[in-house]
C-alpha cells in the first residue's frame, strides 16, 4: 500500500456508500483516464471481465475464431472459450516475447481460406478479434500488429493487465487500439485487491461496457432486461483503494525498473543469462516482473535448479508462463508456433520483483544467485 488508500476507503464508509458504483468509482475512472491517456474508462471487477465484455461487444459467438497470444496467463484466452469461440494461438517473436506479427498474418491468411495444415481449421473465415498481450509489462510490437489487423479489418483488444505504466512509442499501452484492458489483481503493479478496467477512446464502447457490466438493466422504473448482462462493476470501497494506489503508480514503475537494473548489474558478467529487454527506445516497460532466460550449456545451471535454490532459501520465483498451446485445456486449438515460447518456458524464470524488496532482501537474493552461478 502507498499510504493514501485509507483516506478514500474511509470516505466510502463515512458516506455509507459501500455498494458497487459511487463517488470513488467515478473518480477512479477519471484518474485512470488521466494516468493512461485513454479518453474513457469503465472500472470493472477484473481484467478478465474487461476482455469478456470486449469480445461480447465485438459480436463474438460460438463457432467464431478469435486470435490470442499463446505466451500468456490463461485469463487472456479463457473469455474466448466462455463465448464458445475457438482460440487461435499465436507464438512469440524473440525481441519482446510477445505476439509475432508475421505469424499473426500467416494465421489470418490460413483462416481466411480455410487452409488446415493439420491445425483443425474449418471453413474459411476471418477471426472476429485479436487479443494481444503486453507480457510482463513489455509492450508488444503494436505498429506491426495493428498494420496487420487493419489490413484485414479485424479489431484488436490490448491485454495490458501486466503493463500499466508501460509505454509504446510515447503512448501508454492499452491505448493503441479501440479496446484496452487493465488488471488490478493483488499481484499487479498497483492493486485494488481484485479489479480491472476497460479503456477506449470511443465513448460508445465504454458506455456499452458499463451497461453490460450492470446486469444490462434497461432504463425503466421496474427491472427489465433485453439482453444478458453481468455483475462486473467495481465497488466503491475497492475503487477507493485504487485511487490511493494510483497516487504511487509512477513510484512503483520506478521501483520495478530499479530492481530490473539491479539484477542486470548483478548478473552482467554471468555467461548464458539473458533478460527480457526493450528492443529500442520505442519500448518502455514497467518491468512488472524481471525475467531471465538461462542457457544451461553455458551458465552451468538451469532454470529449475535456480528455482529450487530460491525455494530452499524461502524466496519465491516462478517459471515463465506455460504457453497456451501446451495447456491441456487448449490442446485442440489451432496454433501457429515457431518454438520461441516453448524455449522461453523451458529455460526462463521470473525473479523476485516486488516493489517492497528491501536491502536485506537484495542481499538474500544475491547470495542465491552468486552461489548458483558461481560468481
Amino acid at each position: 500500500m502507498g499510504g493514501g488508500e485509507m483516506k478514500y476507503v474511509r470516505e466510502a464508509f463515512d458516506s455509507n456508500w459501500v455498494a458497487p458504483l459511487g463517488p470513488n468509482v467515478d473518480a477512479f475512472e477519471r484518474e485512470l483516464s488521466i494516468a493512461t491517456g485513454a479518453k474513457h474508462v469503465a472500472a470493472l471487477s477484473s481484467g478478465t471481465a474487461a476482455i469478456h465484455l470486449s469480445l461480447i461487444m465485438l459480436g463474438v459467438q460460438p463457432g467464431d475464431y478469435v486470435i490470442g497470444s499463446s505466451f500468456t496467463f490463461s485469463a487472456t484466452v479463457n473469455p474466448i472459450a466462455y463465448l464458445g469461440a475457438t482460440p487461435v494461438l499465436i507464438d512469440s517473436e524473440p525481441g519482446t516475447w510477445n505476439m509475432d506479427p508475421g505469424l499473426l498474418e500467416e494465421a489470418i491468411r490460413s483462416l481466411k481460406v480455410g487452409k488446415s495444415d493439420g491445425l483443425k481449421v474449418r471453413e474459411g473465415r476471418l477471426p472476429k478479434a485479436i487479443v494481444v498481450v503486453h507480457l510482463y509489462g513489455m509492450p508488444a510490437r503494436m505498429r506491426e500488429i495493428m498494420a496487420v489487423a487493419d489490413k484485414y479489418g479485424i479489431s484488436v483488444i490490448e491485454d495490458a493487465a501486466e503493463a500499466l505504466g508501460s509505454e509504446y512509442m510515447g503512448r501508454r499501452v492499452g491505448c493503441n487500439s479501440r479496446y484496452g484492458i487493465l488488471s488490478f489483481n493483488g499481484n499487479k503493479i498497483i492493486t485494488t485487491s481484485g479489479g480491472g478496467a476497460l479503456m477506449s477512446d470511443d465513448p460508445a464502447v465504454v458506455e456499452r461496457a458499463r451497461f453490460l457490466a450492470t446486469q444490462a438493466r434497461d432504463p425503466a422504473p421496474h427491472y427489465q432486461h433485453s439482453v444478458i448482462g453481468y455483475n462486473y462493476r467495481m465497488s466503491n470501497v475497492v475503487a477507493g483503494v485504487g485511487r490511493g494506489q494510483l497516487e504511487v503508480l509512477d513510484l512503483r514503475v520506478r521501483q520495478h525498473r530499479e530492481i530490473n537494473a539491479w539484477y542486470r548489474e548483478l548478473l552482467k558478467d554471468v555467461p548464458g543469462v539473458t533478460f527480457q529487454s526493450e528492443p529500442s527506445t520505442d519500448f518502455r516497460s514497467n518491468f512488472w516482473l524481471t525475467s531471465i532466460v538461462i542457457d544451461p550449456a553455458v551458465a552451468g545451471t538451469n532454470r529449475e535448479k535456480l528455482r529450487l535454490a530460491f525455494e530452499e532459501a524461502n524466496i519465491e520465483s516462478r517459471p515463465l508462463w506455460k504457453p497456451m498451446h501446451l495447456q491441456p485445456v487448449f490442446a485442440g486449438c489451432p496454433a501457429y508456433v515457431n518454438g520461441t515460447s516453448e524455449a522461453l518456458f523451458t529455460n526462463g524464470l521470473c525473479l523476485p520483483s516486488g516493489s517492497n524488496i528491501d536491502a536485506y532482501g537484495r542481499v538474500r537474493i544475491a547470495e542465491v544467485l552468486r552461489r548458483e552461478f558461481g560468481v
